[in-house]
């Protein structure tokens, strides 16, 4: 609604009052209230702020019934709406106000100033109009000049699109992981093809995963010529490149470019697009960007958001969506006739979106990548002494271009219906540690004084219980040793040794200090991630279930990120790091948990973990030797079963692995947890695939 400003002088309201038997009757006379709208609310300023009022509640035809005789003679109605409603809508006009000087020359044209909010900023402007007086009502002398000072009749007024670029993803050394780059489009120019061109289109149709029907309707569009080119599908090179499959399921030598180009009209150029040059590899990370959809626009179109905006739909994409995304300018202008500029109205600049930089190392995340992209695993690298957080891989994985691009249907369900669920993003998720956990309940047993590190806790062979209150339930474990001291139990992995320093441990104590190291709490990290949990309950239920969480079964659930920061703590005096992704250089290590364990404790866990990798008895044993580099560290073997009787339940690897020397002063912790390592190995799988890692890491 236009809104008057200024110091207009104000009218009053004249009422008569009669006095009927000492009763005050307050009445409007039906002849005073025609009066005082012929006086008062008749006058130019009522009309015009009628006027322009009237522009926000796109009442065009109202508007017209305003105009003076000669203006409607001048300009028909159907074309006075149509030019109104073009400009004012395609400029977005809102928040019209008015602002009228006061007591003006009724001889003269009236003057004012609007001021209203488009959608390239404010415009205001000073306007002069005329009135003619029609049956006794001020009406409206109108021209084009009325919508703007400068707009002649045969000028238009013209909205600019200025673009901006979405702001760029990239790694800690500056590598770009996602932004600008250029993708092929494939496409037809009509032409070119032949006459009968049915069977082509249908050729086509197949190798683009699209249909006949739609093809050809994207060919009878009205602006297609001749020579037009019409875009059907956009690939990357990669995707061309592929070995072309007949529909009988034949290889026929040739690339689906190939391909492509023995159709008469196909044409390939090169297109505009988000990239993602690292694929698979950083596309759980990364997410991917997709037009926005009906919902979306919705929620956002208050931030400036329409119907062609591009949004990050998952990962970083999304979380960072206010940073990254572009935020297009305008111009408003008037041109003449033959398309110059006249007047320049209004101009929003446009806006890149920011760069944003991670503290991930592309080396790491995509060696890591490689060397389980046939597993289903999750991978966390982090420097445990600075919270840099410098991997994290979920295998199997997508390709994040398949969703710029245009992802067909036959492709996501594929995705959809694999059993390994490539859309899963497992380094969010939370998983049973195994014996990965052994080192936590040790460190815990020592911060509380437990138990010191060289009380032994005696020879139980392969299996023990408490007492008979278990019942048939027994504690396994793999290996014998002499001296059941902390030392050789990580060494060996001993579960039992575990099992019972979880009961000196206690359950309110145990429960108290997971509490404090994070356990069902959010982990600090702009990714979203599945807090850590010891029991499925507030506590642990049972003397079983506390002695099996101390070997990292029972009900324990931990998140691999989670886990690395409390290992952080072994390098750290006992105080557990505080990850981060965005890469700032210089930047203070920050503490998620002070005095996680005493500096004691934590110096005693760090020295232990180099000789179960040292140590030829060791469960890292001699395969987790790299040249160049000393490693620590601790394997787990988490068992996924129904019951201790199960023989069909599935097994998780896990390695903890950090470098004590080597990387040119760096430390480095790796985490790797696999699935399904039952029958491959163990453990032992996870830590030749690190090996490998470490060793082409180094090479480079």
């Amino acid at each position: 609604m236009a809104k008057k400003k200024g110091s207009k002088v104000r009218k009053k309201r004249h009422l008569l009052i009669l006095e009927i038997g000492g009763v005050a009757v307050l009445a409007a006379l039906v002849a005073g209230l025609v009066l005082y709208r012929n006086v008062f609310s008749d006058t130019r300023d009522a009309v015009l702020e009628e006027y322009m009022g009237l522009i926000e509640k796109k009442e065009y035809e109202k508007m017209y019934d305003l105009l003076d005789t000669a203006s409607q003679e001048s300009v028909h109605k159907e074309d006075f709406i149509t030019r109104n409603k073009n400009i004012y809508e395609g400029i977005e006009a809102k928040d019209i106000t008015l602002d009228i000087a006061e007591e003006q020359d009724t001889s003269q044209p009236l003057s004012y100033r609007v001021t209203m909010e488009t959608l390239a900023g404010e415009v205001t402007y000073d306007g002069n109009t005329f009135f003619e007086k029609e049956k006794g009502t001020w009406r409206i002398v109108w021209d084009d000049s009325m919508i703007f000072p400068d707009l002649g009749k045969e000028d238009k007024v013209s909205v600019t699109s200025l673009e901006a670029k979405r702001g760029s993803i990239y790694d800690r050394n500056g590598v770009l992981l996602a932004g600008q780059g250029t993708v092929q489009s494939v496409g037809l120019v009509p032409g070119k093809m032949n006459v009968q061109a049915e069977e082509d289109i249908q050729g086509i149709a197949a190798i683009l995963g699209t249909t006949q029907e739609n093809i050809e309707t994207q060919l009878a569009a009205s602006w297609v010529k001749e020579d037009s080119f019409v875009p059907l599908k956009e690939m990357t090179q990669t995707q061309l490149d592929e070995p072309y499959i007949s529909p009988e399921g034949i290889a026929t030598g040739a690339s689906i470019q190939d391909k492509l180009l023995e159709y008469p009209g196909v044409l390939i150029t090169e297109a505009e697009s988000r990239v993602y040059p690292y694929g698979e590899s950083t596309s759980h990370l990364l997410g991917y960007v997709q037009q926005i959809n009906a919902e979306e626009l919705e929620e956002m179109k208050d931030k400036g958001y329409d119907e062609q905006s591009v949004v990050g739909k998952s990962g970083l994409e999304k979380l960072y969506e206010d940073r990254l995304r572009a935020k297009e300018g305008y111009k408003i202008s008037i041109l003449d006739s033959q398309g110059n500029e006249k007047t320049a109205l209004a101009m929003k600049p446009a806006e890149d979106g920011e760069e944003i930089h991670l503290t991930i190392d592309i080396q790491w995340q995509q060696k890591l990548y490689d060397a389980y992209k046939e597993d289903k695993s999750c991978s966390v690298v982090m420097n445990p002494k600075s919270g840099e957080v410098l991997a994290l891989v979920s295998t199997p994985s997508f390709n994040s271009m398949d969703f710029v691009l245009g992802i067909s249907q036959t492709k996501w369900d594929e995705l959809n219906n694999n059993p390994d669920k490539p859309m899963y993003n497992r380094v969010r998720e939370t998983w049973a540690p195994g014996s990965s956990f052994k080192p936590v309940t040790g460190a815990v047993g020592l911060t509380t004084g437990a138990f010191t590190a060289e009380e032994d806790f005696g020879a139980s062979g392969l299996s023990w219980q408490k007492d008979e209150s278990w019942g048939n339930y027994k504690v396994t474990t793999l290996h014998e040793y002499n001296g059941a001291v902390l030392k050789n139990a990580l060494i060996y992995s001993d579960n039992i040794y575990f099992a019972k320093a979880a009961l000196k441990i206690g359950a309110d104590t145990f429960a108290k200090q997971l509490d404090k190291l994070g356990f069902g709490q959010d982990i600090p990290f702009d990714i979203g991630m599945t807090s850590s949990q010891y029991s499925n309950g507030d506590t642990f239920e049972t003397e079983v279930q506390l002695a099996d969480s101390g070997y990292g079964q029972g009900q324990v659930l931990v998140n691999p990120l989670h886990l690395a920061c409390i290992y952080s703590a072994f390098f750290n005096e006992g105080n557990m790091i505080s990850p981060y992704l965005e890469y700032q250089e210089g930047k203070n290590p920050s503490y998620w948990v002070e005095n996680a364990f005493t500096p004691e404790a934590a110096a005693t866990i760090y020295e232990d973990l180099k000789e179960v990798v040292s140590n030829p008895e060791g469960t890292g044993d001699s395969a987790a030797q790299v040249a160049g580099v000393a490693l620590a560290g601790k394997t787990g073997t988490a068992e996924i079963k129904e019951s201790q009787e199960d023989k069909d339940g599935t097994e998780l690897g896990w390695f903890a692995v950090y470098n004590t020397e080597g990387l040119d002063g760096q430390t480095v912790l790796m985490l790797n947890m696999v699935e399904d390592v039952k029958g491959r190995g163990g453990s032992g799988y996870v830590v030749n695939k690190d090996v490998e890692v470490w060793n082409q890491v180094l090479a480079e």
